[in-house]
Parts: structure tokens; C-alpha cells; sequence
């Protein structure tokens, strides 16, 4: 049974709900209508329900409150009546229900505090104020307490105790020193939320004997001291580390409740050595993204607009390298009621049925207790159209005394909410609003709109009539509107006459009428049409309209869709347009506009200028100046000038310029003032005040412009108000705390006056606050303090002199001054797009939390490692920059094989915000680089000892190294190319086996699992056999140069030329020379410049049979040459043989002997050494280097990085330093950044799009090759 009266209750509570929004009455906002209804009071302002006063100043306790008849006020003060009258202090406002104590006169603040209740009634019903709690604020002073002093030991923690004295409001802690400095705070060292300052460990630096604790209380704008305390810190070695203890909040777990919509402050301060670091999580969740920040060093979790869902256990974890403890807080959030839906006020005719509808929630949910006229609904008198359902009052058939003002009220523990809202039963008889005898005037074929704005109680039933005994209105050709409106579609001429509309209900009837003319539309019958003109000639444009005799047409030309020129040549007639003396500029479209008040109508038509037919030659000239300047009509902001033109030389003036001297403010300065038809000879000017003109005029032709004419006399304006505002008004803040406002100030005649200063106004944007003034000198800055961070502000500047002030300026919008971003970048994700790049993402930050203008984001990221177990390097840090508000970039120029971090942080006009987490990521492997050096030592007949150094990047794990080499035969022709595979860990090796007095080339690289690196390359040579020149000594092919020298000149001489070798120990790079001449001669030496680093050179164009005198120098080394070597040139071969058939038969046989061991020798020398020489040229021609790997393109990856320099072969027949070594630079790897500031380019989305190139060495080939070898004896000599 009781489920059944539920049912039908909430089925009546609806059924009145929907009845309410049917029925009730929209009073329309008209405000003779509105000062004539009846309506219960309404409460439109009143103080908050806790108001805290200042003690020193009068207490106004607010409430205003509206209604017919005016309503009277009265006060309840502690739940009983306030009799203002018996307290002299206490006086009520007239008109108005605002209470005024007057402390000022003698009174106590503390005597009035209470709980006050306003009331304001009239014969409609009584509206309530919320509870308003009076309570005076205190800042009492700090109680005397002995101090003694802190002596801690180094690495200890350290509490010192503010305990400030308990003020209303709560005051504000802050610590400084005893010259007003605020003490530094950080990680170590940091004030917690109750006001005492906390270390985590102390130093010796904290020794100090100020640190005072000082409390500001902001409403009474007081600041109370605490006596100093003194700190000392004595030192032990060694200092013990210690792990984390927490030194608040105590113990593992403790519990915090918080209001909906309040800030919940969470804090953890931990001891340590070292200092301990702070993280924050929420058990079985994530921290509220975009409402969470971290304050005080992370120590503070800061969590704004909380709600229910924020309510559970928050832990924080400190932690050092000796440990870590941690504290959880259980977080339960409750609300003070809040409104779902806030009762309204409700208009309804008699008999009518309504609702109020009062729904809160809450935690715990609140309670809802209903009023009436401010008494408890249960005791308030009865209404049989009354019914309380809960959180519904229904209304049934209203009567004229139903009205009254209900109260809503809606409590928990945690506050309540009160809200009134009125039942206004009118009856009321039919009312027209629209005036009488309106003439409404539409256009024939265009819509009419007809009012009839009405208003009654109940509401009236609205019908048309034409004519004054017409019939109703009714068909399809009229549309009728719910506020009374009637619309005729397509006005005809017979729609034109008087409409009446009636308005009725039960207490009344009453018509209004109203008049309609249609009128007949606007045309033009002849319309400007296409001219063509000559230069200097006439036109003219027809433009004939026809009208309704009752509009009054206007006529507008324009050309090109803009005013006419303002020139005396363009003549508008009635029906046309005439241009004088046309001119090319006279081109374009020409528009004639027709208007009435109903309608509007237009036509164009274009005009071409085109050449005059040619005239005979004048001499044209610029126009002589104008003369006689004279000012008459002196007014206070105008004058009439006047003057008579010069000469115009042959060519007509077109126009005069009219320019002005400010004696009092720019003497000597002329500006422009106007310029006027050269048909005109006066000219009314308008003048600005407090200005001491002098004018002058200069005339104008096609040729150019005059002389200007003499000044005129002098004409001071009297003072005046400013007649303009500073321009470019802007406010920027400088720091977190300030605004700085800044303006183009006047310039002198703009002043209109002396004494000119600004008016400065600001006010918070979107805070219902009043605007904050100050009057400043005749600057253009001012700096206003004390802002909160990065704020909008409304500003305006405005100019005053000693008569007055300039018009109302208008308002800029600007910033207070930016401080740091306060959040990290979150979400940081890094993807490894190959060994060299990597692309990372993040979320954007809160722009809140920003606190600035968002310039971008940074990217930090630095190498930790090398994954290959080399040993650490000095960390670099690396920086990228992305504007705006990107998400993600590219990362180029990584190190294959390597362990990377980085870190993300927003960027504002101040500066950095934390950085966000380190994120680790690493490469994968890539190709090595080239061996870090190559020796070949030791040779021997069939053998060569190779060193080498591993390589300086391996990019990786090395997995082998693979050396080719092959022979460099007598026949000019590279031998057969042999590989062999190293094991990476080798880093020597033997290679026997090889032929003697033979050049080997040798290429050489690393390789991981990725593929092969860049190679080096190398030559060497065996040594000869013992039937020729000896072995070189043992260690002759590792020396190790101490000094720079050279020694072990040597030659190989033939008839024209010689080969000279020699040995080098010293620098690298050398530069060597041959200095040569006859042996015994005074003649100077003769010189000649060794190409490249080679130990090695041929002398040519020697004289056979002849002793020459040899020593080879070093370029840059002043003196350092080796020692001589004399050789000599073998002796001219004959061309035949001596005929010795003339001489004796001794001497024959003696020359047969000779020239048979001539021949011999001879036929032995050249087996021994064919050729004779080392060919260079040609053996460097004979045969192209090997290329090492290049650069990957087919898949769009790179290669290995490479130099240039670094890989160009050696020549054929070159020779190396003597420690057997190809020098190689390392090439650094070119950091091609994608932030600002670099020389990479990127595509839009930040990819890179540049590349690392450079030459290298081909692949020996296999095949055989022209190669020359050089003789043995070079050979060996050439060898190092």
C-alpha cells in the first residue's frame, strides 16, 4: 500500500512539474510593466557567510533586496530580534537593509560579534539572508619563550619550531634573517605546511644565529616576530651517511579529510644522508592528471578541485642510495551540499497548478527543510494549494494569497545551503504594449511584420481584425506568432490599411491598432553605361530612378566601391555624374546607389581613359610658390587661411599642401596639415589647443612641387582637456609578482595643455573587482607589484593636464609577469628508428601549469654508456629545442651501440620547468670504423709482422677483422687479391709465405654483426735475398724517432738519372726536398721538391760518367738536412765499336778484352735492375685503389660516417712513417641537431632529412692490374 502512494505521488509531482513549465507566466521585460506588477521580495546582495572584520574599521553587514511594493528590512541577531533602534552605534541605510556599526565612534568590534539574519518583506511574501557569522580578526602577539641554543651535529636533521600565535585568519609563515633576507630553500632545506623549518641534514654552512620565524597577518596587514634562533653545526670525521627516516608526518599511515572542490595539500618531509628524495603515488591508481602539482621540493602533493573520486591511500616513498621508507595517507573526501537543481521562481495565474523543485547533494547528502516567508514550513500558516513532497512543493489551483517566498534549505555537517525563491500569483487584465497608431511601411512583394506585445494574468487569447468592423483574420496567406505578431508573407497593395489586434482573458478585453502601407519599390530606368574618353576630356554618367512618391530617394556614387576623389573636377548632378578633365587615374568602375528608408537599389558602369591626341611641345615647369598668406575667422579650434598662387608654369596646379610650425613644442618643424583642390585658394583648417602655429603653402603640378611660401603670421590656441589617450598600451610583467604597464606618451601638441600626466587603471580579468588607479608624471611606464603569477589584467591609460581629462580610454588586455613551469612533461616515449636516430614523444603539459607564454619544449639527452664495455667517457649533455606546442622530434647523430638517457622540459619566457623522469633507451649496433692504426714491422725474406689498433668507434661487438692484400709484381700488374679472417680479439699477426723483394698492399677493417667498416690501407715490401744488399739491422723496421732526423742516404745510380732513399724520424707530415751538384764544384746546390711524404726521389737529367754530391732536407725544420752521399753516373754507352784494325795488336786485344767485360757487365746490371728507375707517374696511373662500402641508399639508412681525408689510398709506390701507420683523423660524429641553432634541415614533423657522405676506398679488385715494381736496391732502401 505505502509503494502505491509513492508511485502516485511521483506521479503527481510530475504531472505538476510538467504543468508548471506549461503554465507558468513570462513577464515580459518591459519597465513600465514591471514597475506596475506586483512581486515578492527578492534578496540581491548580502555579505558571506563567514566575514571576518577588521576591528579597527566600521562593520557593514550587507543586505539589499528588491520587490513591489518596496520591501522593509529587519535583523535577527543570535536567532532573536535586533532592535536597531536602541543601539547608537547601529544605523541601517536608507532604502536598502545594509546594517552600518560604527566601531570608528567608540564601539568594540568584539561586542557585535554573532550570528545576524536579514529579512526584507512586503505584502507578497518575506525573503531570508544566509546566516552571516561576524567575527573580528585577530593577530595576537608571540608568547615570550627561552631559546636556547641549536647545537647539532654535521649530517644530523634539524627541526626549528615556529608555533605561531593562533589568529583569525591563520596567518602566513615565512623565515628570514635579521636583514629582512629570506632564507634559501631547497631539497635539503625547506618550510613545511605547519610552518617549521626542516633539514634533512645539516651543514656547516647552516651555523647562524638569525633564523627568525615571522607571521603576517593580511587582515589586519600586521607582521608579528619570533625571537631568533641560533644554529651551530660542529663537524665529526668522518660524516656518517644515514637512511631515510621521515620527520612528518610520523609513523606509516595516517588519515586526511577534505571538502569537495578544496585543495588537498599532502606533505612528507624526510631526514637522510644523503638527502632524500620525495616520489608520490596513488595505491590502485594514477595522481589526477592536469589538477596535480608538486611543491616545496616534491615534499608538497598538491591536488586541486578534488572530488569523490580523489578520495583513497597516497603514498610517498623517500629514498637515498642507504634506503628508502615510506607514509600512507587515506584521503576521504566529503562535500558540503551543492545544488543539482536550485529552486526557481514561479509566476502563475489564478487557478493555475505549479511546483518548486529544491535538489542538493552532498557527502554525507544532505538534508532539505522548506520556509515559508521565512518560518518553518510545518508551523507556517496553511495554504490548501500547498503540498510538500520531500524536495518538491506542489501547487494546485493557486489563489492571490498563495503568494509568499519559499526558503530551500539544504544541510550536512559540513554546511548547508539557502535559497529563496517566490510563488507571485497575479491576476491581472490583458495588456497591449505595442503603441497605438503604429505605421508600420513595408515594401510591395516583401514579408510584413505586424506587432501586438501583450501581457496578462491569465494569459490572453490574441486575434486580428482588419479594418475597424472587419472580420477575423484567418487563412493560409497569414502567419500568427506566439508573442502576438502577425506576418503577412508577400505584401500587396491591398494589404495596405489599419489592422486591430484584441487581446482577452476572464478579467478583461483590450485592442490596439495600428497602420500598414505598402509602398511601391524602387527602380532604375536608365543606368550609367560603358564610356571611352581621351585624356583631359568630359564624360558624363546617367543615372535615372524611378520611386514611390512618398520615399524620399538619396543618391550615392562611388568609384571602384569607394567615396568619389574628393575633387572639383567630379560633378554630381540629379540624375548624373560629370567628370572634368579626365585623367588616367579617372579609370575604373563608377556605381550609382539609390536608398530610401525601405529599400536600396544599384547600377555600374566602367570608364577607360586613353591617350589625348598629341599637342605641340611646351615647356612645362614646377609652379611658382604661392604668396601673401593670410588668416582671418580666428576661432578657438579653427582659422581660415588664405593665399594667391604663383605661376603655374604651363602646367595647371593640381593641388596646394598646407603645412604648420608648432612654435611652442617642435619650433622649425613643419608638418603636414591638408591638402585642397588647385582650384582653391582659402581653406577652413581645424586647430588643436595649446599649439602656436605658423602655416605655409606650396603648390602642386605635374611637374612637381613649388618652393614653400613664406610663413604666415604666428596664432597660439587657448588650453584645453586632452583630446586623445596614449596609444600601444600594453602590460607585460617583468617577474612573477609584478605587471609592468607601458604607453607611447603624447606628443607635445597632443598634450592640448600644460601639466600633462596619466591617469594609470588595472584591474584582474574575469575577477569581479574594482579597478585600481594611480596618476603618474608625464612618464611612459608603471610598475605595479605584487600580482599573482601569469594573470590576465584589464588595462587602461588615460591623459589629464591641468584642465582636465581626456576622453574614457579604451581597455588592452595584458599579462602579469611568467614564473617557471611547475609540471614535467609526462608520457615520454622514445622510439630507435636506427643506430644513429631515435625519435621520442611526449604529452603536452597543463597550460596552467605553464605559468607563461608556451615557447616550446627541451630535449635533453646525453650518452651513459658504450654497450661494447669500453669505459665510461665524460658525459656531454646535448640539447634540442622544439617550438611551439610539439609532442615529438628526432634525435639524430647517436652513437650506434650505445646506452642513452634523456629528459623533456617546457619552456616559457621565464624559463625551464622540471624535467621530466630520465628515459633510457639504447641503440642498436652498427658498422666500426677503421682500425685505429696499421704497422707492418719485422720484414723479412718471405715474411711481415702486421700490429694494429682496435677501432676507435667499434659500434658494436667486433666479430672478426678481415684483411686483404696482394703483390705488386715487376710487370707493372697487381697480383691476386688474398682474403683472411682475423679473430677479434688478435691484434698481430705474421704473414709468412710471401715472396721476397716484393710490395704488398694491404687493406684492412673490423666488422660486427651489421656488416664490415671502413678499411686502412698499407704497402710494404720483403726484403731482398743475401746476394744483394744486406738485411737491415734487427729492429730496423720499428724505430722509434726521438728527434727529427734523417739518415741512411742512399742512391742507385744509371747514366741520366738516379734513385735516392733515405730514412726520416720525426714529425708526421714532413715536407721533403733533394738538394743536388757536381761533387768538388763551387756551383750552388740545386734543388728539388719531394712530392707528399714520400722517402724517396729520382733524380733526372744527369751527365753520365759524372760525381755528383747529394743530401735531402725537411721543409720548416731551418738547418736540419742529412749528411752528403757522392755518387756517380754510369758512363756513356758507345754507339758502335772502336774500329782497331789501324792499331797494334796489343792495344786490339787489350779493347777486346775490356769491351767483352763491358758487355757483360752491362747485359748483368740490366737483368739485375730492368728499368733502371721506379716510375711513379706511371705506376699510379697503372692501377685504380680499392673503394671501402658506400653510403646505403637504397634503404634510405645511413652508412658509416667518414672523412673525406680519412680514406684516400696511398699512391703507388708511396712510402709511410716509419712506424708503419696510416694516419687517420677520427671523424667526429656531426651532431646535426633538429631544435634551433644548428645546421640540419628537417621536414615539418621534425624528421631529418640531411646526410653524412664522403669518399671512400673501393673494393680491391681480383683482377690483375698494371703495376711497375721498383728495383730491389730502391726498395730495400725506400723500406722503414
Amino acid at each position: 500500500m505505502m509503494k502505491k502512494k509513492s508511485i502516485s505521488a511521483s506521479k503527481a509531482s510530475l504531472f505538476f512539474f510538467l504543468c508548471q513549465m506549461i503554465s507558468a507566466l513570462d513577464v515580459p521585460l518591459d519597465s513600465k510593466l514591471l514597475e506596475e506588477l506586483s512581486q515578492p521580495p527578492t534578496i540581491t546582495q548580502q555579505s558571506p557567510k563567514d566575514y571576518i572584520v577588521d576591528p579597527r574599521e566600521n562593520i557593514v553587514i550587507q543586505c539589499e533586496a528588491k520587490g513591489k511594493p518596496p520591501p522593509s528590512f529587519s535583523w535577527t541577531r543570535n536567532g532573536t530580534h535586533f532592535d536597531i533602534d536602541k543601539d547608537e552605534l547601529v544605523t541601517m541605510k536608507p532604502n536598502s537593509g545594509t546594517l552600518v556599526i560604527n566601531i570608528m565612534n567608540g564601539g568594540k568590534a568584539e561586542a557585535y560579534e554573532g550570528v545576524y539574519q536579514c529579512t526584507a518583506r512586503n505584502e507578497r511574501g518575506a525573503a531570508i539572508s544566509n546566516n552571516i557569522v561576524i567575527r573580528p580578526s585577530r593577530s595576537p602577539l608571540w608568547t615570550k619563550e627561552k631559546l636556547e641554543p641549536n647545537q647539532v651535529r654535521e649530517g644530523d636533521s634539524l627541526v626549528l619550531h615556529c608555533r605561531p600565535p593562533v589568529g583569525l585568519p591563520p596567518p602566513i609563515i615565512f623565515w628570514m634573517d635579521n636583514a629582512f633576507q629570506r632564507l634559501p630553500q631547497s631539497e635539503r632545506v625547506s618550510q613545511g605546511l605547519n610552518g617549521d623549518l626542516y633539514f634533512s641534514n645539516v651543514q656547516p654552512e647552516d651555523t647562524r644565529e638569525d633564523y627568525i620565524c615571522y607571521a603576517r597577518f593580511n587582515h589586519t596587514q600586521t607582521i608579528q616576530q619570533k625571537q631568533p634562533i641560533s644554529v651551530k653545526v660542529f663537524s665529526t670525521k668522518p660524516v656518517t651517511e644515514r637512511p631515510p627516516i621521515l620527520l612528518t608526518p610520523t609513523g606509516t599511515t595516517s588519515n586526511k579529510v577534505e571538502l569537495r572542490g578544496n585543495v588537498l595539500l599532502l606533505e612528507c618531509i624526510a631526514a637522510g644522508l644523503p638527502t632524500p628524495v620525495i616520489r608520490w603515488i596513488k595505491e590502485g591508481g594514477e595522481l589526477p592528471a592536469n589538477r596535480t602539482f608538486f611543491e616545496n621540493f616534491k615534499k608538497t602533493l598538491k591536488i586541486i578541485d578534488v572530488s569523490e573520486a580523489d578520495s583513497g591511500n597516497y603514498k610517498c616513498i623517500a629514498r637515498n642510495i642507504l634506503g628508502s621508507t615510506h607514509h600512507v595517507i587515506s584521503v576521504t573526501v566529503k562535500a558540503a551540499p551543492y545544488w543539482i537543481t536550485a529552486p526557481r521562481n514561479l509566476v502563475l495565474s489564478p487557478g493555475e497548478d505549479g511546483s518548486l523543485i529544491c535538489r542538493a547533494n552532498g557527502n554525507p547528502k544532505p538534508s532539505i527543510s522548506w520556509l515559508s516567508n521565512g518560518v518553518p514550513i510545518a508551523i507556517a500558516p496553511e495554504d490548501p494549494s500547498r503540498k510538500v513532497d520531500g524536495d518538491t512543493i506542489i501547487f494546485s489551483a493557486v489563489q492571490e494569497r498563495s503568494s509568499a517566498v519559499y526558503q530551500c534549505n539544504a544541510s550536512n555537517e559540513y554546511g548547508y545551503l539557502l535559497a529563496n525563491a517566490f510563488v507571485n500569483v497575479l491576476a491581472e487584465p490583458p495588456r497591449i504594449l505595442t503603441p497605438a497608431n503604429k505605421l508600420y511601411q513595408v515594401i510591395l512583394d516583401s514579408p510584413a511584420l505586424i506587432d501586438c506585445a501583450y501581457f496578462g494574468s491569465p494569459k490572453p487569447e490574441i486575434e486580428w481584425f482588419k479594418g475597424v468592423k472587419g472580420s477575423i483574420l484567418r487563412g493560409n496567406e497569414y502567419v500568427f506568432h506566439d508573442n502576438g505578431t502577425l506576418e503577412i508573407p508577400v505584401a500587396q497593395k491591398d494589404s495596405s490599411g489599419t489592422y486591430t489586434c484584441v487581446a482577452r482573458n476572464e478579467l478583461g478585453k483590450i485592442q490596439n491598432e495600428v497602420q500598414l502601407e505598402v509602398k511601391d519599390p524602387t527602380l532604375i530606368i536608365k543606368q550609367p553605361e560603358y564610356k571611352v574618353i581621351q585624356r583631359y576630356g568630359h564624360v558624363s554618367f546617367e543615372c535615372i530612378i524611378k520611386h514611390d512618391s512618398t520615399l524620399i530617394p538619396t543618391v550615392i556614387w562611388l568609384k571602384d566601391n569607394d567615396e568619389l576623389p574628393d575633387d572639383e573636377r567630379f560633378l554630381v548632378g540629379k540624375d548624373n555624374l560629370t567628370i572634368m578633365n579626365v585623367t588616367d587615374k579617372d579609370d575604373g568602375t563608377y556605381t550609382c546607389i539609390v536608398n530610401t528608408t525601405l529599400d536600396s537599389v544599384s547600377a555600374s558602369a566602367v570608364l577607360t581613359v586613353v591617350a589625348a591626341p598629341p599637342t605641340p611641345a611646351i615647356i612645362y615647369a614646377r609652379p611658382n610658390p604661392p604668396f601673401d598668406l593670410e588668416l582671418t575667422g580666428q576661432l578657438e579650434r579653427s582659422i581660415e587661411l588664405s593665399w594667391i598662387p604663383g605661376d603655374e608654369n604651363n602646367s595647371p596646379i593640381t593641388s596646394f599642401v598646407i603645412e604648420y610650425e608648432d612654435g611652442l613644442h617642435e619650433p622649425g618643424v613643419w608638418h603636414y596639415q591638408t591638402e585642397v583642390p588647385g582650384s582653391q585658394t582659402t581653406v577652413q583648417l581645424k586647430l588643436s589647443p595649446y599649439v602656436n602655429y605658423s602655416f605655409r603653402v606650396i603648390a602642386v603640378n605635374e611637374i612637381g612641387r613649388s618652393q614653400p611660401s613664406e610663413p604666415s603670421e604666428q596664432y597660439l590656441t587657448k588650453s584645453a582637456n586632452p583630446d586623445e589617450n596614449p596609444s600601444n598600451v600594453q602590460g607585460i610583467g617583468s617577474e612573477p609578482d609584478n605587471l609592468v604597464i607601458t604607453w607611447e606618451s603624447l606628443k607635445g601638441f597632443q598634450s592640448n595643455g600644460p601639466g600633462l600626466q596619466y591617469k594609470v587603471s588595472w584591474r584582474q580579468k574575469d575577477v569581479d573587482d574594482e579597478w585600481t588607479s594611480v596618476v603618474v608624471a608625464n612618464v611612459s611606464k608603471y610598475i605595479v607589484s605584487g600580482t599573482p603569477t601569469f594573470v590576465p589584467y584589464e588595462i587602461k591609460v588615460q591623459a589629464l593636464n591641468d584642465l582636465g581629462y581626456a576622453p574614457e580610454p579604451s581597455e588592452v588586455i595584458g599579462h602579469s609577469g611568467e614564473d617557471l613551469p611547475m609540471v614535467a612533461p609526462g608520457n615520454v616515449q622514445v622510439h630507435v628508428i636506427n643506430s644513429t636516430l631515435a625519435k621520442v614523444h611526449w604529452d603536452p603539459v597543463p597550460l596552467k601549469s605553464v605559468r607563461g607564454h608556451l615557447q616550446g619544449y627541451k630535449v635533453y639527452y646525453w650518452k651513459v654508456q658504450s654497450l661494447s664495455r669500453r669505459s665510461k667517457r665524460h658525459i656531454e649533455k646535448k640539447i634540442l629545442t622544439f617550438r611551439g606546442n610539439k609532442t615529438f622530434g628526432m634525435l639524430p647523430g647517436l652513437e650506434p651501440y650505445s646506452s642513452y638517457k634523456l629528459n623533456v622540459r617546457v619552456v616559457n619566457g621565464k624559463g625551464e620547468g622540471p624535467a621530466s623522469p630520465d628515459k633510457v633507451f639504447k641503440t642498436p649496433e652498427g658498422v666500426p670504423s677503421s682500425p685505429s692504426f696499421l704497422k707492418i714491422t719485422n720484414p723479412t725474406l718471405d715474411s711481415l709482422t702486421l700490429e694494429w689498433g682496435s677501432p676507435t668507434h667499434p659500434n658494436g661487438i667486433l666479430i672478426s677483422y678481415i684483411l686483404k692484400f696482394q703483390p705488386i709484381n715487376n710487370t707493372h700488374e697487381l697480383g691476386p687479391l688474398v682474403e683472411i679472417r682475423i679473430p677479434a680479439n688478435e691484434s698481430s699477426l705474421i704473414l709468412k709465405n710471401l715472396n721476397y723483394s716484393t710490395r704488398y698492399k694491404f687493406y684492412f677493417n673490423a666488422q660486427t654483426s651489421v656488416g664490415s667498416g671502413s678499411q686502412i690501407t698499407e704497402e710494404a715490401v720483403t726484403i731482398m735475398d743475401e746476394a744483394g744488399i744486406p738485411r737491415p739491422a734487427v729492429g730496423a723496421g720499428k724505430v722509434q724517432p726521438l728527434y727529427p732526423r734523417i739518415r741512411n742516404v742512399t742512391t742507385a745510380a744509371a747514366e741520366t738519372y738516379a734513385n735516392i732513399s733515405w730514412e726520416y724520424e720525426g714529425p708526421d707530415h714532413a715536407n721533403f726536398y733533394v738538394e743536388y751538384g757536381v761533387a768538388g764544384s763551387k756551383e750552388d746546390w740545386k734543388k728539388e721538391i719531394v712530392n707528399g711524404s714520400r722517402s724517396f726521389f729520382v733524380l733526372k737529367g744527369l751527365t753520365p760518367g759524372t760525381a755528383y754530391k747529394v743530401r735531402v732536407g725537411a721543409e720548416g725544420l731551418s738547418g736540419f738536412r742529412s749528411s752528403e752521399d757522392v755518387f756517380e753516373t754510369g758512363p756513356a754507352m758507345a754507339s758502335r765499336q772502336v774500329d782497331i784494325a789501324t792499331q797494334g795488336w796489343f792495344i786490339g786485344l787489350m779493347c777486346a778484352v775490356a769491351l767483352l767485360i763491358l758487355i757483360l757487365l752491362i747485359v748483368c746490371f740490366i737483368r739485375r735492375n730492368k728499368g733502371g728507375k721506379y716510375p711513379v707517374k706511371e705506376k699510379e696511373d697503372a692501377h685504380a685503389d680499392p673503394e671501402i662500402q658506400p653510403m646505403k641508399e637504397d634503404d634510405g639508412t645511413f652508412g658509416e660516417y667518414s672523412d673525406a681525408e680519412d680514406h684516400k689510398p696511398l699512391k703507388k709506390g708511396s712510402r709511410t712513417p716509419s712506424d708503419r701507420t696510416v694516419k687517420k683523423e677520427d671523424s667526429d660524429d656531426s651532431l646535426v641537431d633538429y631544435g634551433e641553432g644548428v645546421n640540419g634541415q628537417f621536414n615539418e614533423d621534425g624528421s631529418f632529412i640531411g646526410q653524412y657522405s664522403g669518399k671512400k676506398e673501393k673494393e680491391p679488385a681480383e683482377g690483375n692490374e698494371s703495376s711497375e715494381a721498383p728495383s730491389p736496391v730502391n726498395a730495400m732502401n725506400s723500406f722503414v
